[in-house]
């Protein structure tokens, strides 16, 4: 079983390259963040010709998340389920993808630590805990992958000094991240590279991809019975190239 994520920055302005690169790689479930559409605009016909059950959860020209799959997808709730009012924000999406509990998310950026939104990434953080806690166990077989606008340690980014007090690598974020492996999760990813220097988003400007200057902010977590059937990992730099690229690349898991 193949899972990947990816987010794409407009599917519309995507859809080409996703169409060709799902043909290419064939995974069995691609979790697809910032979809920027609604859900009435999502190509959920273009990915069923390829094979691929769909379920979107959009706000129009911000954010949205998808998940297409070829192992079933069902029970599919979008937004928050711990009980507490809707996220206005199209964020999160999970479903049952060939018996693994798959979520796409998309954690908010944060903007700068003095700023209302990187209080409301800390509180989304807290919630989608909450959220995956309310849908299972550690016992069973969840997979939360996305956009986690968090890099894990400083091994994760380029020159962590020039991050000092900014978002993505500070204290409290990292700390509501492993709040949530400590529940039960592993960085798949990191299970299969411990080495430095891999990553999954580059800034389009100054020619930071081709520079090497990323941050590996997109993770695939999974719970232990996930971990242990785990057998590779990467991060498709492939897709990252060419005319309009997202300026972020897929991960990719495979499970035995």
């Amino acid at each position: 079983m193949r899972i990947a994520t990816w987010n794409v920055n407009s599917l519309k302005a995507r859809l080409p390259r996703v169409e060709e690169w799902l043909t290419d790689v064939q995974p069995d479930v691609l979790c697809l963040q910032e979809t920027k559409m609604t859900d009435d605009a999502f190509p959920g016909l273009t990915f069923a010709s390829l094979g691929y059950e769909s379920a979107h959860h959009g706000q129009g020209q911000w954010n949205g998340v998808a998940i297409l799959s070829k192992v079933g997808l069902s029970d599919v709730v979008a937004n928050f389920a711990d009980g507490a009012e809707p996220d206005a924000e199209a964020r999160l999406i999970t479903a049952m993808c060939g018996g693994v509990r798959v979520s796409s998310v998309y954690v908010p950026n944060g903007r700068s630590l003095d700023h209302e939104h990187y209080q409301y990434k800390l509180r989304w953080m807290a919630r989608l805990r909450a959220h995956v806690a309310a849908q299972g166990t550690p016992d069973d077989q969840v997979v939360v992958t996305g956009d986690f606008n968090i890099a894990p340690t400083d091994l994760d980014v380029h020159d962590p000094k020039k991050l000092i007090g900014a978002t993505h690598v500070s204290p409290a974020e990292r700390a509501e991240l492993a709040a949530l492996c400590d529940w039960g999760m592993s960085d798949l990813f990191r299970m299969h590279h411990a080495e430095g220097k891999l990553y999954s988003w580059w800034d389009y400007r100054a020619g930071d991809f081709h520079q090497g200057r990323g941050m590996r902010i997109d993770l695939v977590l999974g719970t232990p019975s996930v971990a242990q059937r785990c057998t590779f990992a990467i991060v498709d730099r492939n897709a990252r190239k060419g005319t309009s690229p997202s300026d972020h690349a897929p991960v990719i898991v495979d499970l035995v």
